[in-house]
C-alpha cells in the first residue's frame, strides 16, 4: 500500500473513532481538521521528485537538500523515528499551515484548555482556516475571554501520519529549519497526553541539542557559537517574560475590578 493510501486509511479509521466519541459539533470540528490535513497530503510529492524538476527555485533546492541531510542525521545520530515524515514536500499556497486560538479569562494568565482524543488537553485550538479561527476567537471574546490567534508553520500528527515538509517552513534560517525537523520528530518519539509543558520542553531540548550536534559533526564552530548566542538571548527574553508574568499575577491577585486592574 503506498504512502498516500496508507495515510487515507488511517484517516478514515481516525475519523470514525473520533466521531463515535464526540458530539455533533465537536465531530464537525474534527472532520474539518482531518479534511484540512488530507488537503496537505494531496499536495505533497517526494522530495527527490521535487529536486528533479528543472524549474525548481535554487533557494528551495538548497532547503530540500538540507532537509534530506537533517532527516538522515535525525535517525542516525539522534535516534529519532525513522519513517516517511519529512521525506515529502507540499506547497500549500498559504503563509501558515494552521492558526491556533489561545484564550484566557479576563485578569488571568491561566489559558483555557481543549481536550482531544489523541493529543490530550492543550492550551490552544487549531484551525487550517484563518477565517474559522477568527470566527471561533470572536465567539470566545463575546464570552469575556482575552483571545489571540497565532499562525503555525508546522505541527506534528504524533506519528499518525507522515508529516511533510511545507512551504511555510522553507523560509526559515537553516539552523531553525534543521531544528524544527528535530523538534517535530521528538514529538513523535515521546509525547505524554495532558503534559504540554513537558512535551514542549522535551522537544525543545532535542531541537537545541540536535542542532549543536549537527554543527559539531560538521566542524562549523562559527555556526555553533552563533546558535549558542541565539539560545542565550532567547533565555534572557523568556526570563523577562517570566518577570512580567509574575508582576501581572500579583496585580491580578488584588481585589480590583477589571477596569481598575486594566488601568494599572
Amino acid at each position: 500500500m503506498n504512502t498516500q493510501l496508507t495515510q487515507l486509511f488511517r484517516g478514515v479509521i481516525l475519523s470514525v473513532g473520533i466521531t463515535a466519541l464526540s458530539g455533533c459539533g465537536t465531530a464537525g470540528y474534527y472532520t474539518r481538521i482531518i479534511q484540512g490535513h488530507f488537503d496537505i497530503i494531496n499536495r505533497q510529492q517526494p522530495i527527490d521528485a521535487a529536486l528533479e524538476r528543472t524549474d525548481i527555485d535554487e533557494d528551495l533546492r538548497h532547503k530540500l537538500l538540507l532537509v534530506k541531510k537533517a532527516r538522515y542525521f535525525a535517525s542516525e545520530a539522534l535516534h529519532l523515528p525513522e519513517n516517511d515524515s519529512y521525506l515529502y514536500y507540499a506547497d500549500i499556497g498559504r503563509e501558515y499551515v494552521a492558526w491556533n486560538v489561545v484564550a484566557v479569562p479576563a485578569l488571568s494568565l491561566t489559558p483555557k484548555t481543549w481536550c482531544y482524543p489523541i493529543a490530550g488537553c492543550v492550551s490552544y485550538r487549531g484551525y487550517h482556516s484563518r477565517e474559522e479561527a477568527q470566527a471561533y476567537a470572536d465567539s470566545l471574546t463575546q464570552q469575556g475571554y482575552d483571545v489571540t490567534i497565532n499562525g503555525a508553520a508546522a505541527y506534528s500528527t504524533l506519528g499518525w501520519f507522515d508529516d511533510p515538509v511545507l512551504n511555510t517552513m522553507i523560509t526559515w534560517r537553516d539552523p531553525a529549519l534543521i531544528g524544527l525537523i528535530f523538534h517535530e520528530l521528538a514529538h513523535q518519539k515521546l509525547y505524554i497526553k495532558d503534559s504540554s509543558a513537558f512535551n514542549e520542553s522535551f522537544a525543545s531540548f532535542v531541537q537545541r541539542e540536535g542542532v549543536a550536534r549537527w554543527y559539531t559533526a560538521q566542524g562549523d564552530v562559527g555556526a555553533l557559537n552563533q546558535e549558542r548566542q541565539r539560545y542565550q538571548r532567547r533565555r534572557d527574553f523568556l526570563s523577562l517574560l517570566n518577570d512580567t508574568r509574575q508582576a501581572l499575577e500579583a496585580l491580578y491577585a488584588q481585589d480590583w475590578t477589571t477596569s481598575e486592574a486594566l488601568a494599572e
